[in-house]
């Protein structure tokens, strides 16, 4: 993991923003339909790679017990600004060793998959989520794919031929890692894995995003029944296994 490439990248993007666009809210508005149906009153929420707070502040004022890691210094003051009294902390998701064994109900790992570009890496970010979980709670885990970075920064971004000649691809179409990028794609093989290295149990799949990153321009221009619309087909596919592999991103929730 690249932490200078990673911070330097967080400190001038609008994290703030991505999700609050109506194609972005798809991602937002599913990952919390689905953690809603993993909570209870007494649940103790661990968000890694927290971000700006988009999960752990919500949450948080809903009235949850929530404890949020961020890398990022930028990013972790942004949470603080919008919730002074939650839990926050500056730390990295392969070291987690400021929590005991067992403490977690339910792990968010949302951002950290995408910037671990070594299989170790994310083994140990993964082993480190299962060591803090509870028996009998959950982890929750968004990857970006490898097709939606094929299809859209491939060929519809114009760099298929640049990837191909300078060895950024397979032969297969798999986005190499690279120790000096910034996002690590993954399939469901990939994905799967992960899952067994760690001796963990798949409860769902979901895609997270489904097609929204390839409609932009016609869910961000939608009206709102026409959203609605939008959204209950999203949620009436989007755990179909033929469709997971071609969404931006896929929302894994493995239990031990």
């Amino acid at each position: 993991m690249n932490i200078d490439k990673i911070t330097a990248y967080y400190n001038k993007f609008n994290e703030d923003k991505r999700l609050t666009t109506r194609h972005g809210m798809v991602e937002f508005l599913t990952a919390m339909t689905y953690i809603h149906k993993y909570l209870n009153d007494d649940t103790k929420i661990l968000d890694i790679g927290a971000g700006t707070g988009a999960y752990s502040v919500p949450l948080y004022q809903e009235g949850y017990d929530v404890t949020a890691v961020e890398l990022v210094k930028h990013n972790l003051r942004r949470i603080q600004s919008k919730a002074p009294h939650l839990k926050a902390y500056q730390g990295n998701a392969i070291d987690l060793s400021r929590f005991e064994d067992s403490t977690f109900d339910l792990v968010l790992l949302f951002g950290p998959m995408y910037h671990l570009m070594s299989f170790e890496e994310k083994c140990q970010a993964l082993s480190e989520a299962k060591r803090v979980l509870k028996d009998g709670g959950h982890i929750m885990i968004s990857y970006c794919m490898n097709e939606y970075a094929i299809i859209q920064h491939g060929f519809r971004d114009g760099f298929i031929k640049q990837s191909v000649e300078h060895h950024h691809v397979d032969q297969n179409y798999h986005v190499l890692p690279k120790g000096n990028e910034l996002y690590s794609y993954v399939r469901i093989e990939d994905i799967n894995h992960l899952k067994d290295a760690l001796q963990l149990k798949r409860r769902k799949m979901i895609a997270q995003d489904g097609f929204a990153e390839y409609m932009k321009k016609e869910i961000n221009h939608m009206d709102d029944d026409s959203f609605t619309y939008f959204m209950e087909y999203h949620y009436s596919t989007c755990e179909r296994p033929e469709l997971l592999g071609f969404s931006r991103h896929v929302l894994d929730i493995l239990s031990k």
